[in-house]
């Protein structure tokens, strides 16, 4: 009896290692390993009835769209064809102890050169929705991007009802010339760059442009369905609203962090933005007009002042062939251009889910002014390279420092390997010189100081930084993007941020998580981040103008203790400079 109930024991706690055994392998196999080829070349492309010979990735414009699940790893190798040399961003993801694969030129990688390669290895962890990819190498991120989804987890759900079809839409910027030499061009003369000629969804600038119509961009949609629209800003340099015709968009989603659900009829991005939206066939069956066009803050500035359209198609819409039956698209109301009342409401407008964990006691409570600037045009200088506003060059700067990139090694690398001479760690917590900063500002205070400063947090630290709009030159509205963070935004308000009344603003209970901020014209944002990823990660704005320009810095987050709290060793394939 004994023997028997010993061999009942035995097999039981077999059949029990089995299964945990099985469990575990389900566990593992359910985070997938993706790997992707990236060709960076020369693509001819036709659009506004010419040609250009584009930069592209696979001869694909937008480029890919990858979709992974939560928890899987991307492997992407990208080789370089092109006559440029490029790196690839995959921006939003976070980069947990990744750094190298992050992307930026010079900062965590020498760019990749043309005919060489290099292999971004990260895992997504604990992120879902949409973010999308991106050269970050001078402009090629006016033709080089796609989209990057997030599913999530197998046998996970969206935490809203699962919709009956998906559409990224990428909203961009097209020149009817080569983007490198636009920038190229700019830099020489010191004169700001010229605006694009059309703005495009999907890489079609559609109806309103010449030779566009046929190849407009068609979303199809069933009577009584709910669609979720991924709407990226993939712009260059301009914010954009965007809407549908007689349609409602509720915002379920925003830089791949869930939001408490609003309703709106129109929406805003900066450049580098996400938004996730659910749309519902609750009008008559027909076609209606999906629109874009800009918001544009800056008063004064030239800007593309068109509108690109795609067609939100009802399957049961009468035909175009049939005779006697309007098919012309129903043309949606847009905000004008400088309706910045609208913009605030849709901003305030997040909110996170449920409570979230902001933190509260701060270890570094930092102030960076951004802004424009006017360098004055240097002796040896023609007239030809000064012809900003009254002889001068455009600049621009965080906390009056016109953020440099080294040319020899990037700055993760100098940092990594402890190469002296790159770069310094005196970057400012606050203006070196306080200021009526959405005022009349003294003109001696336009001319900023060039350099390469990095500022030190260390690991864990508590971040709350107040990002302070300026009237230098001009007041405008900027989108602020941090590198392998996203961040809570607690607060944002015009005018000077003032410590002693403004706190009363903050918002630590259901604050919004994104990646990307867009600081108000004439005001500030507050953002609050714990200092959890080794590295150097850079902040800087979206608009691709304002970054050569300067308006950019870069946080050294030293390492922790121990291998899960300190960056990766680099990759082997790392391109050298």
């Amino acid at each position: 009896m004994e023997a028997l109930s010993c061999c009942i024991a035995n097999s039981r706690s077999f059949l029990l290692g089995l299964l945990l055994l099985l469990a575990s392998a389900v566990f593992f196999t359910e985070a997938e390993t993706h790997h992707h080829d990236f060709v960076v070349q020369a693509t001819p492309v036709k659009r506004l009835c010419k040609t250009h010979n584009t930069i592209t990735v696979n001869g694909q414009y937008p480029g890919p769209t990858l979709e992974i699940n939560n928890g899987d790893t991307l492997e992407v190798k990208v080789t370089n064809k092109a006559r440029y040399n490029v790196t690839i961003h995959w921006h939003g993801i976070r980069q947990m102890r990744t750094g190298w694969a992050d992307g930026p030129e010079f900062v965590t990688q020498c760019p990749i050169r043309p005919g060489g390669s290099y292999t971004y290895r990260f895992t997504v962890q604990g992120q879902e929705g949409t973010l999308w990819w991106h050269a970050h190498s001078s402009w090629l991120r006016a033709t080089v991007y796609g989209a990057l989804i997030i599913h999530p987890k197998p046998g996970s759900s969206y935490p809203f009802t699962k919709p009956k079809r998906e559409t990224p839409i990428l909203l961009g910027e097209w020149w009817d010339a080569n983007p490198i030499d636009v920038v190229r061009q700019a830099t020489r003369t010191g004169a700001a760059p010229n605006v694009s000629d059309a703005y495009t969804i999907n890489g079609q600038p559609g109806d309103l442009y010449n030779c566009s119509s046929k190849d407009t961009v068609i979303v199809p949609i069933d009577s009584g369905e709910t669609n979720l629209l991924r709407v990226i800003n993939s712009g260059l340099n301009q914010e954009l609203f965007f809407t549908v015709a007689n349609h409602k968009f509720t915002v379920v989603s925003a830089d791949a962090s869930y939001t408490k659900p609003f309703t709106t009829s129109v929406i805003m991005l900066g450049p580098g933005q996400t938004t996730d939206v659910l749309i519902t066939g609750d009008q008559p069956p027909a076609r209606y007009y999906m629109a874009a066009r800009a918001y544009q803050s800056a008063q004064g500035a030239p800007f593309d002042n068109t509108t690109t359209t795609a067609i939100l198609e009802y399957k049961s819409a009468p035909c175009p062939a049939k005779k006697g039956v309007s098919t012309t698209p129903v043309f949606p109301s847009l905000p004008a251009f400088n309706d910045t009342a609208t913009v605030t409401a849709f901003s305030k407008s997040f909110r996170s889910p449920a409570k979230v964990e902001v933190p509260t006691d701060i270890d570094e409570s930092l102030f960076f002014t951004v802004g424009l600037g006017l360098n004055r045009c240097p002796p040896k200088f023609k007239s030809s390279q000064c012809q900003g506003p009254n002889g001068t060059r455009f600049t621009a700067s965080m906390n009056n420092v016109s953020f440099v990139l080294p040319s020899n090694f990037s700055l993760l690398q100098a940092h990594q390997q402890g190469i002296p001479g790159v770069f310094t760690t005196d970057y400012p917590a606050a203006p070196p010189v306080k200021f009526d900063y959405t005022g009349n500002v003294s003109r001696s205070l336009w001319q900023p100081v060039p350099g390469t400063k990095l500022y030190k947090l260390k690991y864990g630290s508590r971040v709350q930084v107040v990002l302070q709009g300026t009237s230098i030159f001009t007041a405008e509205n900027h989108p602020i993007h941090l590198h392998g963070y996203d961040f809570y935004i607690i607060a944002e308000g015009f005018g000077n941020f003032n410590p002693s009344t403004d706190t009363s603003k903050f918002n630590l209970v259901d604050p919004p998580l994104r990646n990307t901020v867009a600081v108000p014209v004439n005001g500030w944002a507050v953002i609050r981040f714990v200092a959890d990823n080794p590295g150097v990660w850079l902040m800087h704005c979206h608009l691709d103008v304002h970054i050569t320009w300067g308006l950019a810095m870069a946080f050294l987050v030293e390492n922790g203790v121990g291998a899960l709290q300190s960056i990766e060793t680099p990759p082997a394939d790392l391109p050298l400079c």
